[in-house]
């Protein structure tokens, strides 16, 4: 905050302008109006004046301008918050008070006006008043920390320049004053002596940032609040502390010298960059003492290796005492200490030994996965730790992987194995070397100056009575393709590991795939059984795998297997592959051939191919000509017709084994041979459909003759009347049809309707007898809980006995055929004209039975006849039916 100029006659005349303050009381009556006078423009961040807030309210905890031109500070001090011009000669503004906790508020009125200031007329007597140097300005102060007084204590004097033509009054403002620390600082209001009224710590408030007020006695703010710094200068007074009571680090004892181990750290509250906390370290004591191994940096705190002497066999832990002095290490400077751990790691610097240089051991041969030796170790690294567990190795004598070697994690002892069977006649002993290493690498010095650990195990092979032995495992021999039955070639021979001999071993085939072969049980010797056929096996190509059992005489027995080598011989010929191609005419100009021979190569390609039929008109048709040691390429001549042609094509292997085939070859019209195969499929799908369907029309037909002929025995036996209500009755067919009736009736012995003629009665001829063959006869079969089986007169049961001539021959029956033909005819007729008027009509499906034309000469007649013959020679008939129906007509005639 810039100071302000001391007011002067001449600075009056020049700006014209002067700032004072009035107040007219600073009792009640000031919260209601207060006046500044200001200039025309004042800018930004500039002080009007300064009201009496707590003469107000002085409770006050909100103040508030009106007018956010201006704002007011805590104080009461009135500053612009941007550039105001007076455009009138006045202009006024409001500033509230209130307290949140009574709810108490207040107002005060502020009038801003400017005027110019009347200037003093100077007599001639008075001296010309000259610019002396200015004392409003921000002056260096400072106070010792912990401080001894007394107090209160002086420490400077504030004083401005406007106090040389005006009564000034001093005040302070800020930390150490009215705030937090509280009364710290006072000011004496007429001389502007600045005092402090009792001790400081710099840890805790290192400078005061105060404000120094300079006003006239009507409150006229004369100078610019002055910004007033007291600092408070350090003292030694706090000891320096370690960041830790006690250090734990780690050091490999391989750590080179210099080897970084740890820092440790101090902090110190006084005054940085000061002597009072320029820090020292040092190590004031080692445990154990001797012999001193490690340093600390005395500014860094870094602690290092100064020795080559860690060895943690020896000492694992040190302990030190650290200490840390203020003041770079003065006697007078202040010091604090710390513990520092310091653990030596262990490194891989000892090698594992054994204890002995030679060991033994025994075990029989054919023993496998046994353990034969434990061999212990030293070591005087940490136990448990990679630098202590220990990797076991067979340098020596285990060429042929009989033995193994590991380590026991709980004892770090080396187990010795035998993983595969060792031989006594082969070796009675077996030496071996062994070494011993860590798991982890030795520490670089270390290795080199050192080198593995070894011992030599003897193991002692002890004989065992053993079984014959089969070794080796497979055994070839060969045998020509298609020898004869009974060739004898030598087989599988096992031996007595003992004497080295196969006296006395007796063998015995296990399995044999074909059959091929037979064994000799004294010699072993192979003899075959059968042909052998080199393309018979499975896998071609392969051996003929034979499995051997060969027995002592104490019945101990081992396995082996007998490969058999058949040898090839040109016994097949090469076969052509293609039996069927397309060719497309013209874009297709030729088609390749190709052959295979299932024989070995020797006696396959090359191939040579050529046309079996050597006539001039196939000869003109077709070439043949090499694309290949398999394959031949045939073509037609331009003028071939589009056909399939059949062209037989020989082919010989290079022995001169042939075989003709005959292609068919299909010469089309087409851009691709995919678009003939389609009609030749067409063709075959509509004949098995036509086929299909004349099944099952001849199924349908023997069903329904069958059904027929059943229906009419069960009928005929039934002696029943006819129901008085006809129309409410069912219609079925439960006559036999038989030969010799030429009538066409109902069920029930009335003439049935025809379509083209309706509503007329006939007895027609249908089998031998009928003339015209496009009339359909139909039935009424109506489904219902009853058939019309009988017909019922007055008390009295008949049965109707046939139809003949156009009337009804009936035994003892009350109605006559013109009775029964005049009651049924007209609701027959009505039934079905009802049925036939509407072709949408549900029931005409269940009512309505179409019957097709069956043919002339049928000897059995019409299906639906209904002559109820009783004869047994009216079935004669079926016996002349063919095979198909022997079963129906037996069915039929066993009546």
């Amino acid at each position: 905050m810039a100071a302000a100029e001391r007011p002067t006659p001449l600075r009056g005349a020049l700006s014209g302008l002067l700032l004072t303050l009035v107040v007219f009381s600073f009792a009640c009556e000031a919260c209601k109006k207060v006046t500044f006078n200001i200039p025309s423009k004042l800018e930004a961040d500039k002080i009007v004046g300064r009201v009496n807030l707590k003469e107000c309210l002085r409770s006050a905890d909100l103040i508030r301008s009106g007018d956010p031109d201006f704002r007011v500070l805590d104080d009461g001090s009135v500053y612009t918050t941007s550039t105001v011009v007076l455009s009138d000669e006045k202009r006024s503004f409001t500033i509230w008070l209130s307290d949140s906790k009574t709810q108490a508020q207040k107002e005060i009125k502020v009038l801003l006006e400017h005027q110019k200031k009347v200037l003093r007329k100077r007599h001639a007597k008075e001296a010309v008043l000259r610019r002396s140097k200015r004392r409003w300005a921000p002056i260096p102060c400072s106070m010792q920390e912990n401080s001894l007084g007394p107090f209160p204590l002086f420490l400077q004097q504030v004083q401005s320049d406007a106090a040389q033509n005006y009564t000034i009054f001093y005040s302070i403002s800020g930390h150490g004053v009215d705030q937090e620390p509280l009364n710290l600082f006072f000011i004496e209001r007429d001389t502007g002596n600045l005092y402090c009224t009792r001790p400081v710590d710099r840890e805790e408030y290192e400078v005061f940032d105060l404000i120094a007020y300079a006003s006239t006695a009507d409150g006229y703010s004369a100078d610019m609040p002055l910004p007033l710094p007291i600092r408070v200068e350090d003292e030694n007074d706090n000891h320096p502390i370690f960041t830790e009571a006690i250090y734990n680090f780690e050091v490999p004892e391989s750590s080179r010298l210099g080897t970084t181990v740890g820092v440790v750290c101090a902090t110190d509250k006084d005054e940085p960059d000061t002597m009072h906390t320029r820090l020292k370290y040092s190590i004031l004591e080692q445990t154990p003492k001797s012999p001193g191994i490690f340093s600390v940096h005395p500014t860094t705190g870094a602690i290092t290796t100064v020795a080559h002497y860690l060895d943690r066999e020896t000492v694992d832990k040190y302990s030190l005492i650290m200490k840390v002095q203020d003041m770079d290490g003065q006697l007078f400077g202040l010091m604090s200490t710390s513990t520092c751990i310091i653990t030596v790691k262990d490194s891989n610097d000892n090698a594992p030994t054994f204890k002995q240089n030679t060991y033994e051991a025994s075990v029989e041969e054919n023993a496998y996965n046994v353990e034969i030796l434990r061999i212990p170790i030293e070591d005087k690294d940490l136990i448990n730790t990679a630098n202590w567990r220990a990797n076991f190795t067979i340098l020596k004598g285990n060429e042929n992987g009989h033995f193994k070697i590991s380590t026991d994690k709980e004892t770090n002892e080396g187990v010795l194995y035998v993983v595969k069977p060792l031989n006594y006649e082969e070796n009675h002993q077996v030496t071996l070397e062994l070494g011993v290493s860590n798991e982890a690498p030795f520490t670089r010095d270390f290795a080199l100056r050192t080198t593995m650990n070894r011992a030599l195990v003897t193991v002692h092979v002890r004989d065992q009575d053993e079984g014959p032995e089969c070794s080796p495992a497979a055994q070839y021999v060969r045998i020509q393709e298609h020898s004869a039955v009974g060739s004898k070639v030598n087989g599988y021979k096992a031996y007595d590991p003992e004497t080295r001999s196969a006296s006395g071993i007796r063998y015995k085939k296990l399995h044999d795939p074909k059959g091929w072969i037979t064994i000799d049980e004294i010699s072993g010797s192979i003899t075959t059984s059968k042909i052998l056929d080199r393309e018979a096996m499975t896998p071609r190509n392969d051996l003929y795998n034979i499995t051997v059992l060969a027995i002592d005489q104490d019945g101990r027995s081992c396995t082996g297997t007998l490969a058999v080598n058949i040898e090839d011989m040109n016994d097949n010929p090469p076969e052509i592959l293609q039996s069927y191609v397309t060719i497309c005419k013209p874009k297709m100009r030729y088609t390749d051939i190709s052959a295979v021979d299932p024989d070995e190569p020797i006696h396959g390609p090359p191939f040579y191919f050529s046309l079996a039929d050597t006539s001039p008109e196939m000869n003109r048709m077709w070439t043949l000509t090499k694309v290949n040691d398999t394959a031949a390429r045939l073509s037609y001549q331009k003028n071939a017709e589009f056909q399939e042609y059949s062209v037989p094509i020989t082919v010989k292997d290079r022995e001169g084994q042939s075989a003709t085939k005959t292609v068919r070859v299909n010469l089309c019209d087409c851009t691709h041979p995919s678009q003939c195969l389609p009609t030749r499929r067409s063709a075959g799908v509509i004949l098995g459909k036509w086929a299909i369907l004349a099944i099952l029309l001849g199924i349908a037909l023997l069903f329904s003759v069958l059904l027929t002929l059943v229906c009419g025995v069960f009928g005929a036996k039934k002696r029943k009347g006819f129901p008085e209500d006809l129309a409410q009755q069912n219609l079925i067919i439960s006559n036999t049809e038989a030969p010799g009736d030429d009538k066409v009736c109902s069920a029930n012995g009335f003439m049935t309707q025809t379509v083209n003629n309706s509503g007329q009665g006939f007895c027609g001829t249908i089998g031998s007898g009928m003339k015209n063959g496009g009339q359909e006869t139909i039935e009424m079969v109506k489904g219902g809980h009853q058939t019309l089986e009988s017909c019922r007169g007055t008390g009295h049961h008949h049965t109707l006995d046939s139809c003949r001539g156009g009337h009804v021959e009936t035994d003892n029956c009350r109605h006559t055929y013109s009775e029964w033909h005049n009651f049924t005819q007209p609701r027959l007729g009505e039934k079905l004209h009802l049925c036939n008027q509407n072709e949408n009509h549900v029931p005409s499906q269940d009512y309505v039975l179409t019957y097709n034309y069956e043919g002339k000469g049928s000897p059995a007649g019409s299906v639906g006849c209904c002559s109820e013959k009783q004869e047994e020679d009216g079935l004669d008939f079926l016996n002349n039916l063919g095979a198909k129906f022997t079963t129906l007509a037996e069915t039929c005639t066993k009546r």
